[in-house]
């Protein structure tokens, strides 16, 4: 297969996760779904790279359902080549965690559960659908054509409900226990690199906390206003009989101390949403959070509240003691860059297409489409190191700065230009190709 000279060392980095035979059709496929357009399932790659008449078509399924190959390591690769491209050496490495529902029916898909269905759900409704749920860590990076935050996924895990797991006869695992695994696997991926863990309300959790700081990983998450926040306890300098307090005197609740007047706050301009900033007002303080049946979690916490009064007032914490309070504002901010990944995903790579049934493929699929989404933003940097993203503009709607459709649009472009007239020696202003490659062409528009 001809490929532009930049994407080949991208796909060349992840060939020791395959054999030879697979590694020959992973490229195929992934190529195959990056031009790709509607349904992403197999027969749809092969169709687009003029394989609709293969008769090994079979083999290319058997990437999914059967062949030998750890989604573990492949997500190390991806995470070793995303921090290598856009994080510097040193730098904090920021990675974004939250749980997606994919819309999936049949009764041979033996993982669906019922889950809460955020986007048809609101605040008086609770909707439920049937699915799969994934949680999806991202790295979240600054890409340089844009001055937004890139949420780039490396690892996805399949989530069950209580339900599922009992009848698949596994030990069910809730999210923070599962996250709390995946934290012990990137201190081990990522050793002596500074990692800052944010997620939302679902992550709040104390256990999680006191892991992330045995593994020297900081954990940045909501916090609700009426948690069990309490002083150091006291030590007395001789000792007594008893077993030494955890806690010391409970402090007042984050709620009280909202409307109290009594409370000093500080005034910063910080980083907002859609890249704009906003002023906020806020204050801070460090406390154990408790739970009975948990050891205390020491926490710096930070009020947060808007001076015009529009927004409502939040508290957040972070397992890091010296993190400065705007640094955590500004963590959660850039949290929401993966929600549009997932609609970008939805949009352009055809997550919830795809029709896989064996459990083996399912647990691939998808986490493969979300890594798909970082394989392309990897390849726009490596064919614009210097340059700009081009962006499609219209009369419409004018875009300041590329999105992740002109990063699959400059990666298309490419592609087909690769394919289409790797072999013609005529001048550049007349390129000639064969019948064969005009009806490819043809199909792949007009399918």
């Amino acid at each position: 297969m001809f490929l532009p000279a930049e994407i080949i060392p991208i796909l060349m980095h992840f060939r020791p996760a395959f054999q030879e035979r697979t590694y020959g059709k992973v490229v195929e496929l992934v190529i195959g779904t990056v031009l790709a357009r509607g349904r992403r399932t197999v027969t749809s790659a092969l169709r687009v790279l003029g394989k609709g008449q293969a008769h090994n078509w079979s083999k290319y399924h058997h990437v999914l359902n059967r062949a030998r190959w750890s989604g573990l390591t492949v997500s190390r690769l991806l995470l070793e080549l995303i921090v290598a491209t856009f994080v510097g050496s040193g730098a904090i490495v920021t990675i974004a965690v939250d749980e997606t529902l994919e819309r999936r029916w049949g009764p041979q898909i033996r993982s669906c559960g019922h889950w809460r269905d955020s986007c048809a759900s609101s605040k008086r409704l609770s909707v439920s659908s049937r699915g799969l749920r994934w949680l999806v860590f991202a790295l979240v990076v600054q890409v340089p054509w844009s001055e937004y935050a890139v949420a780039l996924p490396f690892l996805s895990v399949l989530l069950t409900t209580p339900k599922v797991s009992a009848k698949l006869g596994k030990r069910h695992k809730t999210v923070a226990q599962v996250t709390g695994q995946v934290v012990i696997w990137l201190r081990r991926t990522l050793a002596g690199s500074p990692i800052h863990l944010v997620g939302d309300g679902a992550y709040a959790v104390i256990e999680l906390g006191l892991l992330c700081q045995r593994c020297q990983v900081t954990l940045v998450a909501p916090l609700r206003l009426d948690a069990r926040l309490f002083e150091p306890p006291y030590r007395p300098p001789t000792k007594r009989r008893g077993r030494p307090p955890l806690v010391g005197a409970r402090l007042p609740n984050l709620a009280a101390l909202a409307v109290s007047s009594t409370t000093r706050w500080q005034r910063s301009c910080v980083a907002w949403y859609a890249a704009t900033t906003a002023v906020m007002d806020w204050t801070t303080g460090t406390a154990l959070w408790y739970s009975t049946g948990t050891p205390p979690l020491p926490i710096r916490w930070i009020l947060v509240r808007d001076p015009s009064g529009k927004k409502a007032t939040r508290a957040f914490f972070s397992t890091d003691l010296q993190q400065s309070p705007v640094a955590m504002m500004q963590a959660f901010v850039v949290r929401w860059s993966l929600e549009v990944t997932f609609e970008e995903s939805r949009a352009h790579l055809g997550v919830e297409t795809q029709r896989q049934w064996s459990d083996l493929a399912i647990a691939r699929t998808t986490p493969a489409l979300f890594g798909l989404f970082s394989l392309v933003v990897l390849m726009t940097n490596a064919l614009q190191p210097t340059q700009a993203v081009p962006c499609e503009q219209t009369a419409w709607y004018a875009k300041p700065y590329p999105t992740f459709h002109d990063c699959l649009r400059l990666v298309r472009r490419c592609i087909w230009r690769q394919r289409l007239f790797q072999t013609s020696g005529l001048p550049p202003d007349l390129r000639k190709f064969s019948p064969e490659l005009f009806d490819h062409l043809l199909s792949a528009v007009c399918y």
